[in-house]
């Protein structure tokens, strides 16, 4: 088995992993997936992938960003691992290659959403050294937007 993780800046490179984005959001189409990278790329976007023999088996996104009550930071968007590779270490790979970049780009801190009753995540987070520090609160105003 040959891992290779690596980090994709392009639209290009990201569409080709638009078969694992679909186990988090299958309704996704292709046009769909590009259309939202045009908005997030310029927005210091960017994704880090797991390849199994070159095929991309486990996918985040994440964005720097600057808030004032912590300075720079590294926000983790989107988590998926192919079901089919679960419990192989591939989480940890991702979450250490953010930790790693998060040191390197002198960011404060690194922070994620995980919904309220993904208890799953919730315990591989707390395992990452990820704590809860409060509460996001949102209002949707157009729930047939959502992915």
């Amino acid at each position: 088995m040959q891992l290779d993780i690596k980090e994709l800046t392009t639209i290009e490179e990201m569409l080709c992993n638009i078969e694992v984005m679909r186990f988090s959001y299958p309704t996704f189409t292709t046009e769909k997936y590009e259309g939202y990278l045009k908005e997030m790329i310029p927005h210091n976007y960017k994704q880090v992938v797991i390849f199994e023999n070159d095929v991309c088996v486990a996918v985040t996104g994440y964005w720097t960003g600057f808030k004032l009550w912590c300075g720079k930071y590294i926000e983790i968007d989107n988590f998926i691992v192919h079901p089919d590779h679960r419990s192989k270490g591939l989480g940890k790979m991702l979450t250490d290659y953010v930790d790693t970049k998060a040191k390197e780009e002198a960011c404060t801190m690194i922070v994620l959403d995980a919904y309220t009753g993904n208890f799953t995540a919730h315990r591989f987070y707390y395992n990452q050294g990820y704590v809860p520090k409060g509460f996001h609160f949102l209002k949707i105003l157009n729930e047939d937007g959502l992915s």
